[in-house]
């Protein structure tokens, strides 16, 4: 698998025909890149927030690194409440949705449920992977998220005014 790549920038796609999303040029040669030169993105739901997260295929090597920190913070921490299995569940259940060329994926129920994802797709970058937020969403997040919101909302506009002309 090819090193997994950082992802920077914000970006909005409008929900297209037949349930379809497009993956933003900046991210999908990301996305490329880090799975390997396929054309193969990863989705799951984010563990603490409404939104999905979104990687490369090579993101998911760092997994087993990942559980082993966590593991070792609870038992450091006494947090009885780690399950090693439920969080490795979590990591390793992600989506593996293919794209064209111009970057169109078909969103699955399921993911559009988790994530409340109605009308668009708001891209929010994080390094080693994104974010993928209903707009309605990152609007009820807190000012922490202000960055973000802002944005999404000029993001929003400019394809609104875009599709309008």
């Amino acid at each position: 698998m090819s090193a997994s790549v950082g992802y920077n920038g914000q970006a909005y796609s409008p929900a297209g025909e037949k349930g379809r999303f497009v993956l933003p040029p900046a991210f999908r040669k990301a996305v490329k890149e880090s799975s390997g030169g396929n054309r193969t993105l990863c989705l799951t739901v984010h563990d603490r927030f409404d939104c999905l997260v979104g990687f490369g295929l090579s993101h998911a090597d760092k997994f087993e690194a990942q559980l082993d920190r966590e593991e070792d913070r609870a038992i450091r921490l006494g947090i009885a409440e780690f399950d090693r299995d439920v969080r490795a569940a979590q990591l390793y259940g992600f989506e593996q949705l293919p794209f064209d060329e111009s970057g169109r994926f078909v969103m699955p129920e399921h993911l559009r449920g988790l994530g409340k994802i109605a009308d668009g797709l708001y891209f929010h970058a994080a390094g080693d992977r994104f974010f993928v937020w209903a707009p309605g969403e990152l609007r009820k997040m807190g000012p922490e998220w202000k960055g973000a919101q802002a944005a999404c909302e000029t993001l929003m506009a400019a394809a609104k005014k875009g599709s309008a002309a």
